[in-house]
């Protein structure tokens, strides 16, 4: 800590939810240009708390600090104009804009009468960008930019209107790995200013590598703070389970055992020179029962797209999908009653219906199957929402909560429940773990492995090459919409993925 104190307090404070104690006299202190971790299961307060210091949420008890000064925010917007800037997982951008009007909102540069000087507001913006590293034309809509782009984009607009603190929630969750690098040079910069860094991430090799100091939250309390450096890895996740440390050395929460027997068994699910122009290339991919197949590559190189496709959401030029050695009719609603069912990467915009609660949530894909002569059953409902609840653990006050009130964690593992409800031979998770917390990502692991035991075929897609590894059975490398590898056994590595990706292009696929 600074001789002038810390830049940012949050002293005792107290955020009750009908009820429910989200936040019990919660404390953090940020000194300037420190970079601290923010970490805690999903559900521990974690949300919460950056909610009440950008302003979107008032506390019930306790005081937020701004250079010594109270602050009192009735507004995000009262709080950005403080200095205290946010930048989401959910990237809360204008996508039919610019990438130069969304870089200066709100600042542009005018001419007389008020308009708006385009050429100047476009000098600008590139010159602010090329200084972040982001090499984009910012006279793109911003809709027409990857996720990871758009992220950095976000995350250039927060840092560039005067932060003094800027929260960065799962900032790395669209980025590859070079986009990584740039965001850690941002905040090394961030850090020579002195502006103050709140970093939440459910990856600790980002948090060790950038982070001074953490707060552990568990069930909305502080149940440790101090410096990074001196917590090891096996303590910091003992803190945020709750558990002894030999508990979770036991549980390994960062692997799930994958290697299921099952080459003798008939595909459950087989995709046959998929194509859709510009996506898909002649894509093909055979799933059996008991088995966790993998989609490695990177960002845009096909694996969401060929998780649709499957599914029946994605329509295709050419290529076919059997179910059980049965065609499979274009559409999802075919491809449900097949047995086929896709976890989408975004949660928020094509899985969860916010407002509707957990247990309508959890029925909504098994209500063809629930009724009897178009009357649905709520006692049947009731039985299955109430054996997923607890077979998943999902952490709500209780089915009829609103799921938009529960933590991503939590959210995703609804979705689960949604699709097994429905009893299907296919579960296709498109980055089941991205966006939460370890604790929830080691019980979606396992879960995974549970079901691949228990016979359900899944096909795994994460840009975690770790999970991807540790929890395939074999991967099946995508570059470019095109199969350019599949490994397996000894060959099925980090380093084998990665060589696979580098060393090969489509000019040689085609012979060329």
């Amino acid at each position: 800590m600074t001789d002038d104190g810390p830049l940012l307090e949050v002293s005792g404070i107290v955020k009750r939810f009908t009820g429910v104690l989200a936040l019990d006299r919660v404390s953090v202190r940020l000194a300037p240009g420190e970079v601290h971790a923010l970490v805690g299961e999903n559900g521990a307060g974690k949300s919460t708390l950056i909610k009440v210091i950008t302003g979107v949420h008032r506390p019930d008890e306790g005081e937020v600090r701004l250079a010594g000064l109270r602050a009192e925010f009735a507004s995000p917007l009262e709080a950005q104009r403080a200095g205290i800037q946010a930048v989401h997982q959910e990237i809360g951008l204008v996508p039919s804009m610019s990438v130069g009007r969304n870089l200066l909102l709100g600042r542009e540069p005018r001419r007389r009468f008020g308009l708006i000087d385009v050429r100047r507001m476009e000098r600008e913006a590139a010159r602010t960008l090329e200084s972040y590293g982001i090499g984009v034309d910012v006279r793109r809509p911003l809709r027409s930019l990857g996720v990871g782009a758009q992220q950095m984009i976000a995350l250039a607009r927060a840092v560039s209107v005067d932060a003094r603190v800027v929260v960065m929630d799962e900032p790395t969750s669209s980025l590859e790995s070079r986009e990584v690098e740039t965001l850690f040079k941002v905040i090394g910069r961030l850090r020579a200013q002195g502006i103050s860094v709140i970093y939440v991430s459910h990856r600790l090799d980002e948090l060790y590598r950038i982070c001074d100091g953490v707060t552990v939250l568990r069930d909305g309390r502080v149940v440790h703070q101090g410096p990074l450096a001196e917590l090891d890895r096996l303590r910091l996740v003992s803190l945020m389970l709750g558990r002894p440390v030999s508990d979770v050395r036991a549980q390994g929460v960062t692997k799930f055992s994958g290697a299921h027997d099952t080459a003798d068994e008939a595909p459950v699910v087989e995709a046959s020179g998929l194509t859709r122009r510009h996506m898909l290339d002649d894509v093909s991919v055979a799933i059996r029962p008991g088995e966790v197949v993998g989609l490695g590559g990177l960002l845009g190189a096909g694996r969401t797209e060929t998780a649709k496709a499957i599914a029946g959401a994605l329509p295709l030029d050419g290529g076919r999908v059997t179910v059980a050695g049965v065609p499979l009719r274009r559409g999802s609603a075919a491809a449900i009653k097949a047995g086929v069912a896709l976890l989408p990467e975004d949660r928020k915009a094509e899985g969860i219906i916010p407002t509707l609660s957990v247990r309508e949530n959890i029925a909504l894909a098994a209500l063809p199957r629930l009724s009897r002569g178009g009357v649905v059953s709520d006692a049947r409902i009731d039985r299955i929402v109430e054996t997923f609840m607890k077979r998943l653990r999902i952490k709500a006050s209780g089915p009829h909560q609103r799921v938009a009130e529960l933590s991503g964690g939590n959210q995703q593992k609804v979705l689960i429940a949604r699709w097994l409800a429905t009893e299907p031979r296919i579960l296709l998770l498109d980055e089941p773990t991205r966006g939460i917390d370890v604790g929830a990502k080691a019980e979606v692991q396992a879960l995974i492995d549970e079901l691949a035991e228990a016979g359900l075929g899944v096909l795994l897609i994460s840009s975690d090459l770790e999970e991807l590894v540790e929890g395939s059975d074999r991967v099946v490398v995508l570059k470019d919409g095109a199969v350019v590898g599949e490994l397996t056994g000894s060959e099925l590595t980090e380093e084998g993925v990665m060589t696979t990706i580098a060393s090969h292009s489509r000019a040689e696929d085609d012979g060329g």
